[in-house]
């Protein structure tokens, strides 16, 4: 990474030093305390890598919204979720990438996954301003760093970032809509969320229904017809808990989705064998392999439908791919191996493998889908996952920063 920014901040790093980072993301984000962990250290992303990150993101983005892919995943929206008057493209993005050695010996991306899904767009932006008030006091350290993509500032973010959730509504006929937030993991998102837009997050439980129109409490318990939902509903999670709701997907309703929930399928681990790109992995459906691999050590095993690395399994052989049903191969890939670079070195030597979310906006009535910020992942385990790196130090959620052109240095 960014060798002489690493090397002031190792050079002055202590557990004090991350408790005031971890105070103030309590402080601003009213959580006394987070789901999951919040790694020691943010990545200092230096100018080389972070635009062969923004180039694959984009190139990738490019392939995967040609209509001839998007007509083909819409085989992957299940008939009971088939929600009506979906939109051309969705409100977010967010791809994965692997921090690799490539054969150059030059760091470079890997894409992972992606999904068309909103990602933690509040909490980012307060996480990057978090570290940079936070190292700006460190001897040699630029006095500001940023976390945000393609010239935007943290004013210009918040407006796109407005512009994509709540467009023309007014913020109280906006809700952020989860199974039960307050116990969510990502409920820092949400007070972030609150914090930066006014958009309240509500239980799918809590909402009530008069003819096409939903109604949300707000904070005073009045119900208010809701205009727009930010989508958070995570499907799999939907199905095991099997919560009480009072509208149905297939539903034609009278509200905007952000982003339409098809989307979460449409764009997701069902895309992948669909990427033709020299950053992305060879990807197969199970269902669509003849002839296994001869070598399986080089592959791994996913579920097309499961977040947070459930299910996913690393060690592979044919007896697990023989134990699947036939009838149920269709929902698993088959990825190539990717093998992540242990990049980030932490105060002890100890290699740390990193991964990138490049996470996009489409502010409502636009058709360009905007590069803006960015949430990583640190680990030293076989997986990125925050619930797979348990007990570890120098792991966890983070942010890629970098230092922060304003228009009197250029």
């Amino acid at each position: 990474m960014d060798a002489r920014l690493r090397t002031l901040f190792n050079r002055s790093y202590d557990d004090d030093l991350y408790a005031r980072m971890a105070a103030l993301m309590d402080e601003r984000l009213r959580t006394p305390q987070f789901g999951f962990r919040l790694a020691e250290t943010p990545v200092f992303l230096p100018d080389d890598l972070r635009s062969r990150c923004e180039r694959t993101a984009e190139e990738i983005l490019a392939i995967i919204r040609r209509p001839a892919i998007v007509a083909a995943c819409q085989e992957a929206v299940p008939e009971r979720y088939r929600t009506p008057r979906p939109d051309a493209l969705p409100h977010f993005l967010a791809i994965d990438l692997a921090i690799v050695r490539g054969a150059s010996g030059a760091l470079e991306p890997r894409l992972i996954e992606l999904q068309g899904f909103a990602s933690l767009y509040g909490m980012q932006l307060v996480q990057g301003s978090v570290w940079s008030d936070v190292l700006g006091a460190l001897p040699g350290m630029p006095r500001r760093l940023t976390p945000l993509f393609s010239g935007l500032t943290p004013d210009t973010y918040v407006g796109l970032l407005r512009d994509t959730i709540i467009a023309d509504a007014s913020p109280d006929e906006v809700i952020l809509l989860d199974l039960d937030p307050e116990n969510q993991k990502t409920v820092p998102d949400f007070r972030a969320t609150a914090r930066l837009l006014g958009v309240r997050a509500v239980c799918v439980s809590a909402l009530r229904r008069e003819g096409r129109r939903l109604l949300a409490p707000d904070d005073a318990g009045r119900m208010i017809p809701v205009r727009r939902i930010l989508h958070r509903v995570v499907f799999d999670e939907l199905e095991r808990r099997r919560v009480p709701m009072c509208f149905d997907y297939r539903d034609d309703l009278d509200v905007t989705w952000a982003a339409h929930p098809n989307w979460y399928w449409v764009w997701s681990k069902f895309t992948l064998p669909f990427i033709d790109h020299p950053q992305a992995p060879r990807t197969w459906r199970l269902s669509d392999l003849n002839r296994l691999p001869d070598d399986l050590s080089r592959f791994i095993l996913k579920p097309i439908f499961s977040f947070a690395g459930r299910g996913v399994q690393v060690d592979v052989d044919s007896r697990v791919l023989d134990a699947i049903p036939p009838a149920e191969r269709g929902g698993y890939l088959l990825q190539e191996k990717v093998e992540y670079a242990p990049a980030l070195a932490a105060p002890d030597g100890a290699g740390v493998k990193v991964e990138i979310r490049m996470m996009f906006l489409r502010p409502e009535g636009s058709d360009r889908m905007v590069l803006a910020v960015n949430l990583t992942r640190l680990s030293r385990g076989k997986m990125h996952g925050v619930d797979h790196n348990r007990d570890l130090r120098w792991v966890g959620s983070s942010v890629a920063i970098w230092p922060e052109v304003t228009p009197a240095a250029i």
